[in-house]
């Protein structure tokens, strides 16, 4: 199982393990992004995501577990002239704020079925009116391919469990499909995924 010390190591070195520049899927939804919107990225390791939301004017928090991370999280935001407030949490044990976020970009995060199901209540309660959640997971037709995710299927995401989780959201979109991943070392190539933009009344 993966630890929040496994993934220190990982980025540990000097090189970005997901790359510099923010997920595709995310990027694609830039135009459903205004400034001063309250933003969360789970799971944001280096920092992509949120210094990308930043940079776009939104107020952007990042959270992830480790800290060796989210240091690189920061300097990446510095470099870029942007302030990304950062929080070192297991998404399990976090206390998410309530109604806090008018956007959360969960990209690629994958937990054990208990995990995950504890994660999606926080989110969900930290999904404030009007928000929009913005999902991107590696799903079971991943399994043996060699561009990124988790070896546990019991990681992956499937559209019912985009459904199952986020029950109550509206779903603006919802698709599982083939895609072509160039996000540093760690994905590369061809990827099955699922992608959901859902939305609070």
């Amino acid at each position: 199982m993966s630890t929040s010390l496994a993934w220190n190591e990982r980025y540990a070195g000097g090189d970005f393990q997901f790359g510099e520049a923010p997920n595709l899927f995310l990027l694609s939804q830039a135009h459903r992004l205004r400034p001063h919107m309250r933003a969360l990225a789970v799971g944001d390791g280096e920092g992509r995501n949120g210094t990308w939301m930043a940079e776009r004017g939104l107020d952007t928090t990042s959270v992830d577990w480790s800290e060796v991370g989210l240091a690189k999280a920061r300097a990446l935001a510095d470099r870029r002239g942007v302030a990304l407030p950062t929080v070192t949490a297991d998404l399990t044990r976090w206390d998410w704020p309530a109604a806090a976020f008018d956007v959360i970009a969960w990209v690629f995060v994958h937990l054990p079925p208990e995990d995950r199901a504890i994660a999606c209540a926080g989110a969900m309660r930290a999904l404030a009116p009007g928000g929009l959640l913005l999902l991107e997971c590696f799903s079971p037709a991943q399994e043996g391919r060699r561009s990124g995710g988790p070896k546990d299927p019991a990681l992956l995401w499937t559209r019912a469990l985009v459904e199952r989780h986020f029950a109550g959201l509206e779903v603006l979109e919802l698709l599982d499909g083939t895609v072509a991943l160039d996000e540093g070392p760690r994905h590369q190539g061809l990827a099955e995924v699922v992608r959901a933009v859902l939305r609070r009344a």
